[in-house]
């Protein structure tokens, strides 16, 4: 119990750090509601988010609550992850760097009774983060202004999940989360000209709401030593509210006059964020826990979701619903694991070696054409720790390259490092002798 309660004092200590996450410094961060994170634990990670059917045993695979149900009775696993990238974004041949370090999740998991397993933590769902700036002439004269644009924040959850198999390789789970986190975005049109005024634009919102996942495995046996199994999970779509504003403010040096204004909706009409209705469906094959390879589909059904947008009616500005922002996205993963021999005596063989690549497409616009697509490919090792006291803990590492532009903006290359760190001990077991 003490050991029990000590990793829950570990979680809520990740978990308070939560807030401070700053997992991006991309310009296409500020359309829709961020960049969305990759919710995958570090053993995913090396191959590439794979884990719609895969069923773990040492292992919180969240990706699909219905795995939940294959964690080995007895023990108590506890994870642990953190990220960190060098982006290098071009535009025009000219090019820059970037660099980000965050922490990005904590999970936990146990088996709760014979055939349940129970899992927990917190995760990043959008991140926020950029900073730059465009300048020109206007017409002819000498007179340059200069647009500067600016944002940060994100959206967390918190989820408490379920796994049961109530028939021999069936399975059924869910998440329930706790949506929460905000962000402020800035566009600031100012000029070399003191007596014109500086025009400002910031939008913000404040998100505190729900979301649920819900999930299916199937695992059936083919030979003596091969095992496939389907997974597939589903969440619903629904507002989260977050009563976003944008306040126009206007200023002129000279003067200190300022002027301040929070846009009316257009007819009292209700401005709101919306999360959409998601599917996943996946396949993967074990053999004899030495050779594990899955495919991933999944489709988020953004193109029905409806987005706060600025516009002029008349000589009026507002702030209203639009559609059209948004658009699907699917995002396909190829990936699979090695280890020659799990719980063998030779330290190497009982390494997880780990590849993936995926292709994604965007869900959001940009300037009414498609936003940028997402290409990327991975490798890791999952790294036994073995000491007199510990011989089932894993240290994950993982290598990721991504590349995310379109035609004509910004291209992006982002190299990433994640590390995590699973405990997973046996905490539950009643020794004979202490």
């Amino acid at each position: 119990m003490k050991r029990y309660l000590l990793g829950l004092l570990l979680f809520s200590a990740f978990a308070t750090g939560a807030d401070a996450q700053s997992g991006t410094n991309s310009p296409y961060s500020q359309y829709g509601l961020g960049v969305l994170s990759d919710q995958t634990s570090g053993f995913n990670r090396g191959m590439n988010g794979l884990g719609l059917a895969l069923r773990e045993h040492n292992q919180v695979n969240y990706v699909n609550p219905a795995s939940y149900s294959a964690m080995d009775s007895l023990t108590f696993i506890f994870d642990v992850g953190f990220t960190g990238q060098l982006t290098n974004f071009s535009e025009n041949g000219v090019r820059k760097n970037a660099k980000n370090a965050d922490f990005e999740y904590a999970v936990a998991g146990f088996r709760a009774f014979r055939h349940v397993g129970v899992g927990f933590g917190i995760i990043p769902f959008t991140n926020i983060g950029y900073n730059y700036s465009s300048s020109a002439n206007i017409g002819s004269s000498s007179t340059t202004y200069t647009n500067t644009y600016s944002g940060e924040g994100g959206i967390h959850q918190v989820f408490l999940g379920v796994g049961w198999e109530p028939l021999r390789g069936l399975s059924v789970g869910a998440n329930v989360s706790y949506l929460w986190g905000d962000y402020s975005r800035s566009v600031v049109n100012s000029y070399s000209d003191a007596y014109i005024n500086t025009l400002t634009k910031s939008y913000s919102a404040n998100v505190k709401s729900y979301k649920l996942d819900f999930g299916a495995q199937y695992a059936a046996k083919v030979g003596k030593k091969d095992v496939v199994t389907v997974g597939v999970t589903f969440s619903p779509g629904h507002s989260i509210d977050g009563e976003p504003q944008c306040v126009v403010q206007s200023a002129n040096s000279q003067t200190g006059v300022t002027l301040s204004d929070t846009l009316p909706h257009s007819g009292d009409a209700k401005v709101y964020l919306k999360i959409p209705t998601m599917y996943g469906a996946g396949i993967s094959w074990n053999h004899a826990n030495v050779w594990k390879l899955g495919f991933d589909y999944s489709v988020q059904k953004w193109g029905s979701v409806d987005y706060p947008y600025y516009q002029v009616n008349g000589n009026t500005p507002e702030y209203v619903m639009k559609s059209g922002i948004y658009q699907d996205r699917s995002k396909f993963t190829l990936g699979g694991e090695y280890c020659p021999q799990e719980f063998g005596r030779n330290f190497f063989k009982r390494i997880h070696y780990r590849a993936g690549a995926s292709y994604a497409t965007p869900y959001y616009k940009v300037n009414g054409v498609d936003g940028p697509k997402e290409i990327s490919v991975s490798a890791g090792f999952g790294i036994p720790i073995i000491n007199g006291y510990n011989n089932r803990s894993i240290l994950n590492i993982s290598g990721q390259w991504t590349r995310t532009g379109v035609s004509g903006l910004i291209q992006e290359n982002t190299f990433r490092i994640n590390i995590g760190l699973t405990f997973n001990e046996r905490w539950f077991m009643k020794w004979k002798v202490e």
